[in-house]
């Protein structure tokens, strides 16, 4: 009798494994929810999960556990990158729920980084507003290729406004370089939706934005090339160790790899104790997949998001690189700049590290909104760097530069940062 009740816990056991390692293969995706504060994202995210909850494994995820820091409950908006998981019949979705407050463009930029595709939101009684404009400019720049277009609140306005805001939405894809014929546009209401009405501006139109994201064909994923999981962020498992949060760039990982992170001037070594998706515990993970890792020996204090998961010794860091750089205009950045001279000082961004960086100007005196130029970057602290990453760099919340590094050199000490003499001899 025990035998026999063993045997079926086992059988049990191996057909539950299977079931679970089905569902760990199927296709991630990393989609997005971008626009301006207050035109309802959060809200859809968590629509999206209420709708996919009653026919898939998915877990609903309330509109208060998205928004969940204090602050951003009594403000009502949306201040950090937030992740959710949910899955449809064809695959995974790993969701991010980017700020819409231009205070905090900073976040949406690392937030953006990890996205395959976004969905604009867009509300119908204002049409695009200044961050919608800036958003779409800013998934470009950071190379979101694809996006889907929610147009919510539908319920609020008649259909003559709807057809003009579909217009007005489109010509601003058009305008920053995506096509438009190819951006699908669902019209209806993520409230409705999370409230569970019928029709279709309610449960029908997130159905069909679903249908629109399965659609989308995924990006070739790199898991040839070595490691590179940029940390977004991190927090202490009490009693098990610090749990680094991120979207893997290229590679594979696998339970009880050696790894380094490296970043801010530090290189940690480090052994994978653990992975999970979403709450879900996996042996491994690869490029496209949004996890988090347990790190063994590792303090919570010494980690800082921007950081990189790596092999050991794969990756430089390094504070002095050259980059071949485009000056916004002003109709592009949103603001009026004036020229950029050497010693220029500002904020780099690039995946999710970000780093006051002077700028050296090695083939002009000075360059112009419009100008393509050739820079050399001292950052002051070495970060993770390879050729060919992009960069942005912003001015106040507002990018004025795009690039791309070309060269990597030996690091600079960081006293020349206060020193645009000594900078320049440097550099020389």
């Amino acid at each position: 009798m025990f035998l026999l009740v063993r045997i079926e816990y086992e059988l049990s056991n191996t057909l539950i494994y299977r079931k679970f390692c089905t569902q760990a293969t199927k296709e991630n995706f990393n989609i997005g929810t971008i626009g301006h504060i207050d035109h309802g994202k959060t809200t859809l995210t968590a629509a999206l999960t209420k709708v996919l909850s009653k026919t898939t494994n998915t877990k609903f995820v309330p509109f208060d556990e998205i928004d969940k820091a204090p602050e951003e409950q009594q403000r009502g908006i949306t201040i950090s990158i937030a992740h959710v998981g949910y899955e449809t019949k064809k695959r995974k979705y790993s969701h991010t729920d980017c700020p819409g407050h231009k205070d905090f463009i900073k976040n949406m930029i690392c937030g953006a980084t990890q996205m395959d595709a976004a969905i604009l939101v867009v509300d119908a009684a204002e049409g695009t507003m200044p961050q919608t404009r800036e958003h779409v400019m800013l998934a470009k720049q950071v190379g979101v290729q694809r996006i889907v277009v929610f147009i919510n609140k539908a319920e609020m306005v008649d259909a003559d406004l709807l057809e003009l805001v579909k217009l007005e939405v489109c010509e601003l894809l058009d305008e920053f370089g995506f096509d438009s014929s190819k951006a699908p546009v669902v019209v209806g209401s993520a409230l409705m939706a999370l409230d569970q009405v019928d029709g279709d501006f309610g449960q029908r139109s997130v159905e069909r934005l679903l249908e629109e994201l399965d659609k989308l064909e995924a990006p070739k994923r790199d898991t040839n090339a070595s490691l590179i999981l940029p940390v977004s962020s991190s927090f202490v498992v009490t009693g098990r160790g610090t749990v680094v949060v991120g979207t893997i760039e290229k590679g594979i990982l696998r339970k009880g790899d050696r790894v380094q992170l490296v970043g801010a001037g530090k290189c940690l070594d480090t052994i994978v104790s653990d992975i999970q998706i979403f709450k879900r515990p996996v042996k491994e993970v690869r490029a496209g997949d949004h996890v988090g890792v347990l790190c063994r020996h590792v303090h919570h204090s010494d980690v800082e998001r921007g950081m990189w998961m790596t092999k050991p010794n794969s990756v430089p860091i390094c504070n002095h690189f050259e980059a071949q750089a485009y000056f916004l205009k002003p109709e592009e950045s949103g603001i009026t700049s004036c020229p950029i001279r050497t010693g220029f000082t500002q904020k780099i961004m690039c995946t999710t590290w970000d780093q006051t960086g002077r700028l050296v100007l090695t083939n002009t005196d000075m360059v112009m909104p419009g100008d393509n130029f050739i820079m050399q970057c001292i950052l002051q602290r070495p970060m993770p760097l390879q050729v060919g990453l992009h960069f942005t760099l912003m001015h106040g919340c507002s990018t004025i530069v795009r690039g791309v590094v070309t060269s990597l050199f030996n690091n600079l000490p960081v006293y020349s940062l206060k020193d645009t003499k000594t900078l320049t001899k440097k550099v020389q």
